[in-house]
């Protein structure tokens, strides 16, 4: 992930409309595309650089996250799905953990960066190779956070699928040469397996951030409290100071999703909710009549 500010890297200001993110970042995108600079290293980095600030500027939550937090905020969003903020080209391909990840272009890249450059697709190059597959599985929350292996069974041959930890919903894995068979002097086709992540009854997910919200009375809101937290990894103990508004996020490090090979992980942010309570009772609403006499105007002092 990259640590130099989003607006710099696609030369906006922290004030730009979405059409200016947007327009910026279809510029940047196909002047350091990897089929216009073949074997370049430093414009494939350039191009991951600037997909992953569109990633996150183009996203209102997480652009809103990012002006908060910073890049602790938005903490991996890239290093999981490059385009998943929208790419102007709608697909790619990649690798994460040592797995090969496939969004389809659909032809229209070649014919897009033909009319800019001019220069032809290159379909007409390709080996003949058998047909490309296509099959999906369901897998938990859990198991698209912390990773796990599956066993499918497709064409009557059962295949051991390893699905890398951070896998999002609607990503696919490519298992190459699984597909169908190859003409003749070319090679087999691949198989996609489409993961969908079966949805957390308590938590939500953004990249690799993990979401939740907890609910507290308006007394531990303005006394503080301790509150048990549910988190990927079991529940854990949060302290909430005195004072907290409803709507404030607590950063919980490291309880995200991981988003490097070597194990690194988002964090969870929680909202905490105070609830206002409806049906008081005589003493309750003499004691809350008694407080708002007092010099400190409001509740929160």
């Amino acid at each position: 992930m990259t640590n130099r500010d989003y607006y710099e890297v696609l030369g906006v200001s922290k004030n730009a409309s979405d059409d200016e993110i947007k327009k910026a970042y279809r510029k940047l995108a196909v002047k350091y595309h990897p089929d216009k600079n073949p074997g370049d290293k430093e414009a494939e980095a350039k191009f991951k650089e600037i997909n992953e600030a569109h990633d996150v500027l183009s996203d209102k939550q997480k652009r809103a996250r990012y002006d908060q937090f910073g890049h602790a905020g938005v903490n991996g969003h890239a290093s999981g799905n490059p385009f998943g903020g929208g790419n102007p080209f709608e697909g790619g391909n990649f690798n994460f953990n040592g797995q090969s990840f496939n969004f389809d272009f659909g032809g229209g890249l070649d014919d897009i960066l033909g009319n800019i450059f001019g220069f032809g697709g290159n379909a007409s190059r390709r080996p003949r190779r058998g047909a490309d597959y296509e099959t999906s599985i369901t897998i938990s929350f859990e198991d698209a956070v912390f990773g796990t292996t599956k066993t499918i069974n497709y064409n009557n041959n059962s295949i051991k699928l390893k699905i890398p930890a951070g896998i999002d919903d609607g990503m696919s894995i490519r298992l190459r040469g699984k597909g169908g068979a190859a003409p003749e002097g070319g090679e087999k086709g691949d198989l996609y397996v489409r993961i969908h992540v079966k949805p957390h009854k308590t938590l939500t997910r953004e990249g690799r951030i993990i979401l939740s919200e907890e609910k507290i009375s308006m007394v531990d809101a303005a006394l503080g409290c301790e509150i048990e937290v549910e988190t990927v990894d079991g529940k854990i103990t949060m302290k909430i100071p005195a004072g907290t508004q409803s709507g404030t996020p607590f950063k919980l490090s490291g309880h995200g999703v991981p988003f490097r090979a070597d194990g690194d992980r988002g964090p969870h942010i929680v909202t905490i909710i105070v609830e206002t309570p409806k049906n008081l009772s005589r003493k309750q609403k003499e004691l809350l009549e008694e407080f708002k006499k007092t010099k400190k105007r409001g509740f929160w002092g």
